[in-house]
């Protein structure tokens, strides 16, 4: 047998037996996604062996396509039915038909000039999350690996255009309910954390617009320069909504950047509903969002829209004189000019395809189930007597059960590795106001309704079987659903409607 000379460059024939190989792997494993655990038990001997050095020589594909099925058989299966945990990410096929094509063009999209449609496509993707949120032709954009990296952009974009080189003194604002990579890249764009505000809540868990009014005057009257305030459209832990066409007058009142974190929201945009619960988010100066969230793409497909396109670049950009070759800015956006990243890959197509495939029509549908499924298992553990504090306002549901003796923590932790071992759904766990609580998130294309019961059964059992080997006696009544803070709740209940409302 003769040895291949370019080993690293397989022929037509190769390339089709190595491609339809890999397919079958995705086949199996799609097919057999609705069955497989929501986490499966790590492969001690796996793992193991994939401790190992880097080979000499190369292995038959085959095999190694057997490790890649078995590693990713292990854990959480996130783009399964029952992945309720967090806020999970979909993988639509169509995305990974993107990717796989991404990669295999090796198209650099950065600088325009070197692959013009390339660009346009990506920059066509922008335009449409621009205009989703009503974004004029100067707002501009960026494809980011996850909202973490759009935060980051968005605070440095702030700094520079209200602060200047010189910004230890600028101060930020935020609640316990926003994302936490806002203060890590509040730490990472060079700010003391001293000057990162935690701006009370109300009890819906949004943002307070007088307490927020009352530390801006505070700071100022303290010699510091409030810049930025960052409001949630969809926080983790319970999906509420910052009243953001209030924090929006605030911050034009008071000369602030509004930035807002719709990572896990943002999409809803899409829907009557989303829309009606984000009304004000058009008037931010910037907005994170992540596809690889609501609109189900794989990880790795955040996104940062800035309103003022020009203050965007003038925070990235610096001139590199071996990239002087290159072409200026025309209808299309030299990417690296407005990102940290200068090499990354082509994140464009992984959204452009599966928009252009399937239309807006089935992902708004898509959502609106998502929203109405939210709603069923809200309804589902109060009538059950679950204590269930706040209303659903996109699709994460926040609960626990409230035992008539012991420690009330400790039992839903308890409960929570009783739902979970039962292998059907995953679900994660929070602490609000120094509660232990347990969350439903429903957020994958593949999670319908008969997921949703079977969660709500898994959950009602593991309950009744867990009081029952503690011998709590049963309540008379069941737990009514009202917020844990005293005072009222503003944030009114999300209406289930028809799909594509």
């Amino acid at each position: 047998m003769h040895a291949i000379p370019y080993p690293l460059e397989p022929g037509p024939e190769q390339t089709r037996e190595m491609g339809e190989a890999a397919l079958a792997l995705v086949e199996d494993f799609l097919r057999d996604l609705p069955d497989l655990p929501a986490l499966a038990p790590s492969d001690a001997g796996l793992l193991a062996g994939l401790r190992e050095p880097a080979p000499e020589h190369g292995s038959p594909l085959p095999a190694l396509l057997r490790t890649v099925a078995a590693a990713a058989r292990q854990g959480g299966t996130s783009a399964g039915p029952g992945y309720l945990a967090y806020v999970p990410g979909g993988g639509l096929y169509a995305a990974a038909l993107a990717d796989f094509l991404a990669a295999a063009l090796n198209k650099y999209v950065a600088v325009w000039d070197l692959a013009p449609a390339c660009a346009q496509i990506e920059a066509t993707v922008v335009r449409w999350l621009c205009d989703l949120f009503g974004h004029p032709d100067g707002a501009r954009g960026i494809l980011t690996s996850g909202g973490s990296m759009a935060n980051f952009s968005a605070i440095v974009t702030a700094r520079t255009a209200l602060l200047g080189e010189r910004f230890l003194d600028g101060v930020l604002y935020v609640t316990d309910q926003t994302h936490a990579s806002s203060a890590k890249a509040a730490l990472l764009a060079g700010f003391p954390r001293a000057n990162l505000r935690t701006v009370p809540t109300l009890p819906s868990l949004a943002m307070d617009p007088a307490a927020l009014t009352g530390l801006i005057a505070a700071d100022r009257a303290a010699g510091l320069r409030p810049f930025l305030v960052i409001g949630s459209a969809g926080t983790t832990n319970t999906g509420a909504m910052d009243p953001l066409t209030e924090l929006a007058g605030i911050a034009r009142t008071e000369g602030l950047w509004f930035h807002v974190d719709a990572a896990y929201g943002g999409p809803f945009q899409l829907t009557a509903r989303g829309r009606a619960l984000m009304s004000g988010i058009e008037r931010a100066d910037s907005i994170t969002l992540d596809p690889h969230k609501a609109m189900f793409l794989p990880y790795g497909t955040g996104a940062l829209l800035v309103r003022d396109g020009a203050r965007l670049r003038a925070a990235h950009h610096l001139r590199a004189d071996y990239l002087q070759d290159l072409a200026a800015e025309e209808e299309i956006p030299n990417f690296t000019e407005y990102s940290p990243e200068l090499s990354r890959d082509f994140r464009g197509l992984r959204l452009w395809l599966p928009v252009k495939l399937h239309g807006l029509a089935a992902f708004r549908e898509a959502l609106d189930e998502k929203l109405d499924l939210a709603r069923v298992v809200h309804d589902a553990l109060v009538e059950s007597g679950f204590e269930v504090p706040w209303e659903p306002r996109l699709t994460t549901v926040a609960f626990r059960w409230v035992p008539e003796h012991g420690d009330a923590d400790a039992f839903n932790a308890r409960l929570l590795r009783r739902i979970n071992a039962a292998g059907r759904v995953l679900l994660s766990s929070t602490t609000i106001g120094g509660r232990y609580m347990i969350r439903v998130c429903v957020l994958s294309h593949r999670t319908h309704r008969d997921r949703i019961e079977e969660a709500v059964a898994v959950i009602r059992t593991a309950c009744e079987r867990l009081r029952e080997e503690e011998r709590e006696p049963v309540k008379s009544g069941p737990v009514k659903s009202g917020p844990v803070k005293s005072g009222p709740v503003r944030s009114g209940p999300v209406r289930s409607g028809a799909a594509g409302a």
